[in-house]
């Protein structure tokens, strides 16, 4: 019960958190779709895992029960999505340290958002400060992409941890069976030998009394 409510708390930490990174970079994508341009690995690679991801989660969460008998298969694709996760949060570690308040036209952080390098909007009552939409759109799927690698490694440990539980609840079950199965079979063994012994004793005296009074006449 304890493993089904941690487990559900995460999916649904994980769910929520993965759609706004898959439709943010879904956006980006729709965008240098449209422009025919090839879309950066940094976009495209982390919008794949987020899909896969987010397919995944909603899948084991409403499978629950296969899922929970399949606890160590269910660890190990989570592990491997804490991988891919990695991953695309390497290939978008760039935007980490860019101020999106001051991107400059030419900067290094202008020229790899591409196609949305000069797409800027004004903060109302702020019309000094512009900040670059795009770059905080990637920022925020960077930050969503950390949480999200946390977030898997916690499942994954948790679907493992709950499957050593099943093996061994399924082992002492086992053993329980054949411990039951051998006292059955010793018992019925024994009676009977029992029934056999009584017979055989039962048997030896109708022959005693019956050579007896084949003497006596």
């Amino acid at each position: 019960m304890l493993f089904a409510i941690m487990f559900a708390f995460w999916r649904f930490a994980e769910i929520i958190t993965l759609i706004p990174i898959m439709g943010m970079l879904a956006w980006f994508v729709d965008g240098y779709l449209d422009a025919s341009v090839m879309t950066p690995t940094h976009v495209l690679l982390l919008f794949i895992v987020s899909v896969l991801a987010l397919a995944w989660s909603i899948f084991t969460l409403f499978s629950y029960h296969r899922s929970s008998a399949n606890a160590h298969f269910v660890a190990l694709v989570d592990f491997a999505f804490v991988g891919a996760l990695i991953a695309g949060v390497y290939y978008l570690r760039f935007i980490a340290r860019a101020d999106c308040a001051s991107i400059r036209p030419g900067s290094s952080v202008d020229v790899t958002l591409g196609l949305f390098g000069n797409a800027r909007f004004s903060i109302p009552g702020l019309p000094e400060v512009t900040v670059s939409k795009t770059c905080g759109m990637l920022k925020a799927c960077f930050a969503l992409a950390i949480m999200n690698t946390v977030f898997f490694f916690i499942t994954s440990v948790l679907a493992w941890v709950h499957g050593d539980h099943a093996v061994k609840d399924e082992r002492r079950y086992v053993e329980a069976r054949r411990r039951g199965s051998h006292s059955r079979s010793r018992g019925h063994g024994s009676r009977s030998r029992h029934r056999s012994h009584s017979g055989h004793r039962h048997g030896g005296s109708r022959r005693s009394s019956h050579s007896h009074n084949r003497a006596y006449v």
